[in-house]
C-alpha cells in the first residue's frame, strides 16, 4: 500500500473516475470540487487530497485542508472526506491516512488538527477528542473533534 497525493499522481483521471463512481455521495462532491477547480476556493489554499493505493486500486482517501464544512476561520487545518472502500474496510486503512495527514500538518508547523463528522466512536480510536457540536454550512449538526500534534 502506498500513499499518493492527487496533484502529483500520473493517473488523475482514474482517481476522478473512482470518486465519481463511489457509493458515498461526498466523494462525488469532492470530484466536483477538484474537476471544477473550486477546490482551493472551497477548501483553502494548499489543500491536499491523499489516496491510499493498493497497486492501482483506491483503498481509502481523505483531504487535509484549511477549510471544511464548519465555517470558522480560526479552526484549521481540517481532515475531511475520510473514506475507505468497502472491500478494504476493517484494516484501519483510514487510520494510516490520518496518521500521514497529521504528520504533514505537524511538518507544516501546526499544533492541532480538526475534524468534523457525524460519527461517534470512530475518530477517538485515532486520538481525536470531542470538542463540541456546531451547525455546518449545510445547516446540519456536526461533531467537531481535534487532536494535538
Amino acid at each position: 500500500m502506498d500513499i499518493i497525493e492527487y496533484i502529483t499522481y500520473d493517473k488523475k483521471d482514474e482517481l476522478i473516475k473512482y470518486l465519481k463512481a463511489c457509493e458515498w455521495g461526498a466523494s462525488k462532491f469532492l470530484a466536483q470540487l477538484i474537476t471544477e477547480q473550486t477546490f482551493e476556493e472551497m477548501l483553502g489554499k494548499d489543500g491536499k487530497v491523499y489516496f491510499l493505493m493498493d497497486q492501482e486500486k483506491v483503498a481509502a482517501f481523505l483531504t487535509l485542508t484549511q477549510k471544511d464544512c464548519i465555517d470558522e476561520n480560526s479552526l484549521f487545518p481540517w481532515i475531511g472526506f475520510v473514506y475507505t472502500d468497502p472491500t478494504y474496510r476493517g484494516h484501519r486503512y483510514s487510520g494510516k491516512l490520518i496518521q500521514h495527514a497529521l504528520k504533514v500538518a505537524k511538518e507544516q508547523g501546526y499544533e492541532k488538527v480538526y475534524l468534523a463528522t457525524d460519527h461517534v466512536g470512530l475518530y477517538e480510536k485515532y486520538g481525536f477528542e470531542y470538542v463540541e457540536n456546531r451547525m455546518d454550512v449545510w445547516n446540519e449538526e456536526s461533531r467537531i473533534y481535534s487532536i494535538h500534534l
